[in-house]
Parts: structure tokens; sequence; C-alpha cells
């Protein structure tokens, strides 16, 4: 069903969201993407998932994301609440989702490029811990292509939702 209606009075597609969640996907084999060309960061040396996992913990709660910000960032505070990183192997992809209520420019990107490093085992998993303390974006990982990420799904208030069935 396609349908159209007026917004909500106040409604603003970025500042009414009250979360979002992204997916990032690391295609993890040796022989390059196919199908999933542009739709997938290719890296082709083996990476340990639950490691990955291991430190995503870290980064999950209300910290000072400094770390994982893009010197571009416009935010007035670097303060975020991270509500879920979950890592997961899914055959040959690694799959990471995220969800707060409101991300940093690059965060999400700066956060798996950091974790990919503890992936190929040239970090440890508390290495994380370390880096979000510093506030420095150069004690971070690079950053992750934009190829990998994926907006999936953005939450409104029930009063502000425009596409909220009605009723």
């Amino acid at each position: 069903m396609l349908a159209a209606a007026p917004a909500p009075p106040g409604w603003n597609a970025r500042l009414s969201a009250i979360g979002r969640r992204y997916r990032y996907l690391i295609l993890n084999r040796r022989a390059r993407p196919a199908l999933l060309a542009g739709r997938v960061w290719h890296v082709p040396v083996p990476l340990d998932a639950a490691a990955m996992a291991e430190g995503a913990a870290f980064l999950i709660g209300r910290h000072d994301f400094t770390s994982f910000r893009a010197a571009a960032c416009q935010a007035k505070s670097p303060l975020r609440t991270l509500d879920r990183l979950a890592v997961r192997r899914e055959g040959e992809l690694i799959v990471i989702e995220a969800e707060a209520r409101s991300f940093l420019h690059h965060q999400v990107r700066n956060m798996v490029g950091t974790l990919e490093q503890v992936g190929r085992g040239a970090r440890p998993p508390a290495d994380i811990a370390r880096i979000l303390a510093a506030h420095d974006r150069s004690a971070a990982g690079p950053t992750a292509p934009a190829a990998g990420l994926t907006l999936m799904e953005v939450r409104y208030p029930a009063g502000l939702d425009p596409f909220a069935p009605p009723g």
C-alpha cells in the first residue's frame, strides 16, 4: 500500500526521532563480493566475531563518544547512549546492529572500523574501553567504508509518527 498524509504539527524527520537502528555488513571471505558489491565491506582475512562482540559490549551505555566522532561532526555534545551494539556471524557475513536515540557523525562506521581491528586480532577486545576513555579520535580505528551501512529503522513517539496506522 502506498499512502501520503500531512505530517503532524511540530514533526521533523530528524529531530522528532526517538530511536534509530543501523545495520552494518562485513563480507568475511577471500573471494570478492559479486551480488553484494557496494552493499558490504569486503574483509578477506578471517575475523573473530566473538571477540568483536566482546569489544562491542564496552560501548553500550551512555558515554562520551569523542573517539568515534568524525572531525566534521556538528553535534553540540559527544555524549550519546548506545542502547544496543550486537555482533554476530551469519555464514560469511559479520552482521553488526547498532541502536540509539541518535548517533554522532560517522559514529557507527568508526565503531565498526575499530571492531574490525579487534576481529582480526590487531587489538584485544578490552582495548575498546581504553579507546572510549581516551576521548581522542586518533586512538580508534579507521572509518569503515560507507558501503556496508544501512539505516534500518527510525522510531517516532506515538503522537508524532506520520507512518503509524490510523486509529
